[in-house]
């Protein structure tokens, strides 16, 4: 019954007269059997007989049938649900990710790079309607995988991201930037974004990241902008030691936090700053809240009307209280 529905459900009101019909009868009870007087009845058995006690049996069944019949107005009908999602013009999505080596900084767990990932990762698997690239860049940047609607694609390149000699150490902000400026700017999509994510500084590569912020301006690009780093003190990655694993000591975490306000500011978007792994994720959260896609849901509906059973049911009890007055209670007293 989880899936039954009536069309007509206003015809329940009609079952308010069978109490109605039911007290009628309990009232006129006696004036339903024929009478006989006689000035004694000792000489009589008062004890009824099965047949009389079964008599109500009648008005029962006219009852039932009764209900079936209302219940039958009200067309119960069972509702298959089916539900297609058709999304309009989405939105494109490119994250640029730092990858220098301050990205292996301790002060978000495991380090900066590796929570990143499974944030990002999850971010892209709560967007299936939108277009994700993903560009990473240090001193150099690259196009890890253009803008894809394809997310196991995505999926699949955040998790290789990983710091190796591909780019030579640094901070390019504006070079990171501009690839992602490029891989987006010919989009056709109702919106397109830009994250930029970096720990450091600009310190190396040939574009301006203010330059690269008036041509994402130029190109309807919003660009919002991470900063991702404690406050104070971190363990950052010093040297390799023979067996291959990084040395670590404290040093003093460096975020150009005006120049990541000011692009977000020119392209009307937002700087965030991130300085553990919740605060990370809470920002991703506040990212995929102020970016939503229109998505249009077409759900068909197919119904299945439940009502001829239960008006069989009603001719069959009233078939029966028929005969049963025709026959067994034609003569009875």
């Amino acid at each position: 019954m989880n899936n039954i529905t009536f069309a007509n459900p206003e015809f329940f009101w009609l079952l308010l007269v069978i109490p109605a019909l039911a007290a009628w009868y309990y009232y006129k009870r006696k004036d339903q059997m024929a009478t006989l007087k006689v000035s004694s009845v000792n000489g009589f058995k008062v004890t009824p007989s099965l047949l009389a006690r079964l008599k109500p049996l009648l008005f029962v069944l006219r009852m039932l049938a009764l209900t079936a019949i209302i219940v039958a107005l009200a067309r119960p009908q069972s509702t298959d649900v089916t539900n297609k999602t058709r999304k309009s013009r989405g939105i494109d999505i490119v994250m640029a990710v730092d990858v220098s080596g301050s990205m292996l900084a301790r002060d978000l767990k495991p380090n900066r790079l590796v929570a990143l990932k499974a944030v990002a990762s999850e971010f892209v698997s709560d967007r299936p309607n939108d277009r994700i690239g993903i560009v990473v860049y240090a001193s150099e940047a690259y196009t890890k995988t253009p803008v894809t609607s394809d997310k196991a694609v995505v999926l699949d390149a955040i998790k290789s991201i990983k710091y190796d000699n591909v780019l030579q150490d640094g901070t390019a902000i504006g070079v990171g930037l501009a690839t992602a400026i490029n891989r987006i700017k010919d989009s056709d999509a109702k919106s397109k974004v830009i994250i930029l994510l970096t720990d450091g500084v600009n310190n190396s590569g040939f574009i301006d990241p203010r330059m690269a912020a008036e041509i994402a301006k130029e190109f309807g690009i919003k660009v919002y902008t991470i900063g991702i780093g404690t406050n104070g003190m971190a363990e950052f990655p010093v040297s390799v030691s023979p067996n291959g694993q990084f040395n670590y000591q404290m040093m003093k975490v460096e975020i150009d936090e005006g120049l990541m306000q000011e692009i977000a500011k020119t392209t009307d978007g937002v700087y965030f700053r991130a300085t553990d792994n919740k605060s990370l994720e809470k920002i991703y959260d506040e990212i995929d809240e102020l970016e939503t896609s229109e998505v249009e849901e077409l759900r068909f509906m197919n119904y299945d009307d439940k009502f001829r059973s239960l008006v069989i049911l009603s001719f069959i009890l009233l078939g029966i209280e028929l005969i049963l007055r025709k026959t067994l209670y034609r003569s009875f007293i």
